[in-house]
């Protein structure tokens, strides 16, 4: 049996003993009860089982989806439907026209060409320069003394007939500490210093610069002893001369004659000052030792206690170069400085001797 539906709009109707409220909305179409099952399109996912009686063709709700008499007819609704054929693709629009291009801009006009600068004068060409001279070829360098043959050097004897050499035993039994090969002192080619120190009054190894002696041995100018007074009489330019002198190569000699010459016009011992002790000196012989200038501690320092040979203390040695009334140069044979110190400080002496 086929039953055709427009639109059912079920709210609530009763079956047998029992009221059930289903409220089903929607389009049923092409609902088709047969002997089996119906099936109805409708906007819900949901399915919704009624049973269809033939005979009355009521339609009773069944809540566990079975239909149990014989006399009705099991029907599904809220089944999707069989989904519709596809529609045909509408045709493609026509293709707009291009539009017409834009009228081309006009072209500026060139700016006008500036000139063209003057090129700049070439400078003159500098004249060469003159080539200089050719210098003369220099000389070679010769000895401008006559080197002696008394000295002993580190062959097998002891006579003294080598040419003197720094390090080596001079005529007075110390050891060369300068040769002057350029003759820069007229009168004198070698220093050598004394074999050992001085020693002062007593066996004393160190004493002072100059003793208390009164006016230091002058009437004038001095007035007071040569610890406290210069024992130069010139001044200015004069005295500056002669203390330069006396402090250079070969000057002790001449310092330590005027250190003494005051003491001895006072009747002073020489074993009581520096210079009296290295003129009282007496070595292998020779006795014409004097107290050595700043300059000549300098290269004593340099040249024999600085190679480990001249056995000098590590300790300060006087000089015969005086700064000022109240004191005197020194050389450290520690260090190897120099310094200046006032004339009553006690220091060591090693005379040295020239030939």
């Amino acid at each position: 049996m086929t039953y055709c539906f427009d639109v059912i709009l079920f709210k609530s109707w009763s079956f047998s003993s029992r009221s059930v409220g289903v409220l089903l909305v929607g389009v049923l179409a092409g609902v088709t009860i047969g002997g089996g099952v119906g099936v109805i399109a409708a906007s819900s996912s949901k399915t919704v089982t009624v049973c269809a009686n033939k005979k009355t063709n009521v339609l009773r709700y069944a809540k566990n989806g079975k239909c149990v008499t014989k006399t009705e007819t099991k029907v599904t609704l809220n089944q999707t439907g069989v989904a519709g054929a596809k529609g045909d693709t509408g045709a493609a629009g026509a293709k707009g026209d291009t539009g017409a291009a834009g009228t081309k801009g006009d072209t500026g006009v060139a700016g006008t060409k500036g000139d063209t600068g003057v090129a700049g004068a070439k400078g003159d060409t500098g004249a060469a320069g003159a080539k200089g001279d050719t210098g003369a070829a220099g000389a070679n360098a010769t000895l401008a003394i006559t080197q002696q043959s008394v000295c002993d050097g580190t062959d097998a004897d002891t006579t003294a007939n080598e040419v003197c050499k720094i390090g080596m035993t001079g005529p007075g039994g110390g050891l060369i500490f300068f040769v002057d090969y350029y003759n820069e002192d007229a009168t004198y080619d070698y220093l050598e210093a004394a074999p050992t120190d001085g020693v002062f009054a007593s066996s004393a190894t160190t004493g002072v610069w100059a003793t208390t002696v009164a006016k230091c041995g002058a009437t004038t100018p001095q007035a007071t002893s040569c610890q406290t007074a210069t024992i130069y009489t010139e001044t200015g330019v004069a005295l500056a001369t002669i203390k330069g002198a006396h402090r250079g190569l070969f000057g002790g000699k001449a310092a330590t004659a005027a250190i003494v010459a005051r003491h001895d016009a006072g009747s002073v011992a020489k074993n009581l000052y520096a210079a009296g002790v290295a003129d009282d000196y007496v070595a292998n012989g020779v006795s014409d030792w004097w107290l050595p200038s700043r300059n000549e501690l300098a290269k004593m320092q340099e040249n024999l206690n600085e190679k480990g040979v001249g056995g000098f203390a590590s300790d300060y040695y006087w000089s015969s170069s005086e700064v000022d009334a109240y004191n005197a140069w020194f050389q450290d044979f520690s260090y190897g400085f120099q310094g200046f110190i006032n004339k009553a400080a006690t220091y060591y002496v090693r005379p040295v001797r020239a030939f």
